[in-house]
This record gives C-alpha cells, sequence and structure tokens, in this order.
C-alpha cells in the first residue's frame, strides 16, 4: 500500500497498521514489564480493577483491538478499492486508544463508568469506520469479521460492568478470549493457506495448501458453538467433549496448509506455529472442563501463543509488505520469532508444571517483553518512515518511498 502522492502529512498517520502497530506493540512490552512487580505484590496499580482482571484486558482489550484495527484498516483499502483511513481521522482514533490505556490505569481515581465510556469508545468508532467502508464499497463478504469486532466492543462494556458488579470480569474475559480465537481462525484461514500457496508456487512447488472451503466454515461454525458453551459453563463435560473435537479439526485443519513445506521462509512458517497453538488451547482447555489441569494453560496457549505469534507475525510481514521491504525474515525478525515462541511456551508450561512456575513465568515475560521491545525498534523506523525518508535523500529525490 503505496503512500498517496496527494496525502501531505506525517508519514506515521498515512496508514493505520503504522501507528497502531507501532503503540502496541510498546504496550504490550509495557503492561507485562509492569505486570510482574503487580503480581508479587511490589507494585500497586489506582486501577478499579483487580490485578489480574487489569493484566487481562489490557492485553484482550487494550493491546488485540490495536492490532486487529492496524490490520483491518490495512485491508479494508484493498477490500473496498477506497482509500484508507489516514491524517486526521486516524489520530483521532489514536488518541482514543491511548486515552483508554490512560482511564483503566487510572480507574480508581474517578467514577467507574468515565472510565468505561472512554475505553469502549475505540472499538465503538472503529466498528462504526469500518463498516462505513464496508457498506460503501458493497464488500459483504467480509462483514463477519467487522461483526465480530463489535462484539468485542460489547464484550469490553461488559467486562466494565461485570467487574465493577461482581468484583471480578470471569464471563467477560471469555467472552473476548473467545472472540479472539474466531478472528484467529476465521482470519487464519483465510491469510496462512493463500501466503503458504503463493510462496510454495514460487520458491518450492508441489503440494500446495488446501483453500478456504466448506470444511473450514464447518470447522468455524462448530467451534463458535463451542466457545459459546465454553462461556456459559466452562467446567461441563459437554463443553469439554465439543472444545476437543474442535482441537481435532483445528489441528487437521492445520495439517491441510502444508506448513511442512515452508520450514526455509521463517515469514511464513512462523503463522503455522502460531495457528498450532489454537487447537492446542481447545485440547487444554477440554481438559480443564474435566478438572485435569488448571484453566489458565488453555487461556495462555491461546492468548500469548495463537494470538501473541500470530498477531507479531501478521505486524512484521505487514509492515515488510507495506513499506516495501523484502518479503523475509532478517536475522532480527528471526529473534523476534524466537522471543515470542518461547514467551507462549513458557507461560504455559508455568501453569502445567507448578513445581517450576516462577522460574518459567519470569523466563515468559522477558521473552514476551524482548519480542515486543524488539519489533517496535526493529521495525519502528519503517512505521515511522525514517528509513523511507534518508533512502529519498540518499537518492536526491529519486526514489519514491513506497508502502
Amino acid at each position: 500500500m503505496a503512500i498517496p502522492r496527494d496525502y501531505q502529512g506525517r508519514t506515521i498517520l498515512a496508514n493505520g497498521f503504522r501507528p497502531l502497530f507501532l503503540l502496541g506493540a510498546i504496550q504490550a512490552a509495557l503492561s507485562i514489564l509492569v505486570w510482574l512487580p503487580v503480581f508479587y505484590g511490589e507494585l500497586k496499580l489506582s486501577s478499579a480493577f483487580a490485578p489480574r482482571d487489569w493484566h487481562v484486558h489490557e492485553m484482550l482489550y487494550g493491546y488485540l483491538p490495536a492490532i486487529v484495527t492496524g490490520f483491518l484498516f490495512t485491508a479494508i483499502p484493498n477490500w473496498t478499492g477506497r482509500l484508507p483511513i489516514r491524517g486526521l481521522p486516524l489520530l483521532t482514533l489514536v488518541v482514543v486508544w491511548l486515552a483508554g490505556r490512560m482511564a483503566v490505569t487510572l480507574s480508581a481515581l474517578g467514577p467507574w463508568w468515565v472510565a468505561l465510556l472512554i475505553d469502549a469508545s475505540f472499538l465503538l468508532l472503529v466498528v462504526l469506520a469500518a463498516a462505513r467502508e464496508i457498506v460503501a464499497g458493497r464488500n459483504w463478504r467480509n462483514l463477519p469479521v467487522v461483526m465480530i469486532v463489535g462484539v468485542l466492543c460489547a464484550g469490553n462494556v461488559a467486562f466494565h460492568v461485570e467487574a465493577h458488579l461482581r468484583g471480578s470480569a470471569d464471563y467477560a474475559i471469555r467472552i473476548g478470549v473467545a472472540l479472539i480465537v474466531l478472528l484467529l481462525a476465521l482470519i487464519g484461514g483465510r491469510i496462512i493457506p493463500s501466503f503458504t500457496r503463493n510462496w510454495l508456487v514460487k520458491h518450492n512447488p508441489g503440494r500446495l495448501p488446501a483453500p478456504f472451503g466448506r470444511f473450514d466454515m464447518a470447522v468455524v461454525l462448530f467451534s463458535a458453538l463451542c466457545l459459546l458453551g465454553w462461556i456459559v459453563a466452562p467446567e461441563s463435560a459437554a463443553t469439554g467433549l465439543g472444545l476437543a473435537a474442535a482441537g481435532v479439526m483445528h489441528a487437521a485443519r492445520l495439517a491441510r496448509w502444508a506448513g511442512d513445506r515452508t520450514v526455509r521462509e521463517r515469514l511464513l512458517v512462523i503463522l503455522h506455529v502460531g495457528y498450532a497453538f489454537l487447537p492446542l488451547g481447545f485440547l487444554i482447555n477440554a481438559a480443564a472442563s474435566f478438572g485435569w489441569v488448571v484453566p489458565s494453560a488453555g487461556l495462555h496457549a491461546w492468548m500469548a501463543g495463537a494470538a501473541g505469534i500470530t498477531t507479531l507475525a501478521v505486524m512484521t510481514r505487514a509492515t515488510l509488505g507495506h513499506t516495501g521491504q523484502p518479503l523475509t525474515a532478517s536475522p532480527a525478525t528471526q529473534a523476534i520469532y524466537l522471543a515470542i515462541v518461547v514467551a507462549a511456551v513458557t507461560r504455559v508450561c508455568a501453569v502445567l508444571v507448578p513445581a517450576h512456575a516462577e522460574a518459567l513465568l519470569h523466563v515468559a515475560a522477558f521473552a514476551w517483553i524482548i519480542a515486543f521491545s524488539g519489533f517496535a525498534l526493529a521495525f519502528g523506523p519503517l512505521l515511522l518512515g525514517l528509513k523511507l525518508r534518508a533512502l529519498a535523500v540518499r537518492s536526491a529525490g529519486s526514489v519514491q518511498p513506497v508502502l
């Protein structure tokens, strides 16, 4: 996505992915940096949320909406053929998102509903803007993605209300997690086989991934039904059986995408690794429904694993592709991938292996911070347009920066 020649504003506001990927990565790193001392009682926040709920909220309704929005606002112009949301409207959204992070963290200093209104405004504005573009472009095929984001907005409102009334937000947490899982299943099912096919045709001819079809839609719909049961009755045997079946279906779906043939290209293989945590999360949560493991293991397989890895994979690929860089993983990018995989694996193991929980928790937090701060440092100049401007200056104006 090239910066339009008629755009005269700041490069950082030329496309939605630029500020939201950068700020989202910084927030993801800082939130975990703060979370460990909060978890051990060494630091007290001024949030009306319980410490665990603040941590979950800032990942689930803070970091992830920023990245999802950056992806949406980058994809929608391709879906609809319309100009991207940029300039002042994009700056407004960014300011609202930042205000939400501040409002949630300092929500104990004022009425709880003020934090709700400020925080919920971001996703509401995103849904309205995205729906307007989808409708104007008559791109009905992608409307379900916007609908899921709309329900995520409602889940954020429910989070604030439930935390205020009950002291914790267990139902709203499961609602948000379920919606993120569905988004990963829906979007991942389209981009992973598509990117894989394009690369294999050029670099490794042979077996190709199965395209999105009826089986994929059946998996997504069945998963939605199982996740609904998990939201309402996570400890039910019927829920456990459904989650286990969904896990097997997602594993079969992943096996159809020829990920084993992409090992040479780290930008691709990391997408398959991230998606592998989706069936793993279903299976672990199925075991939790029967009381065999602690539920948070499955939650972290989905969130630290599937969501954390996949979002970083998409952020790195989209930034490279839309800033005119070669679509290949540099050593720095591969180090980021290694760090996020280590973070995901050790965070799940910290729950499953309680004897080493403290050490594993510290490793997971350190690796997570390295992954996201590494992204901000390595990709920040591209997102800000600094490297492109330097290239243009060296070429005496002969090179046009292309996104």
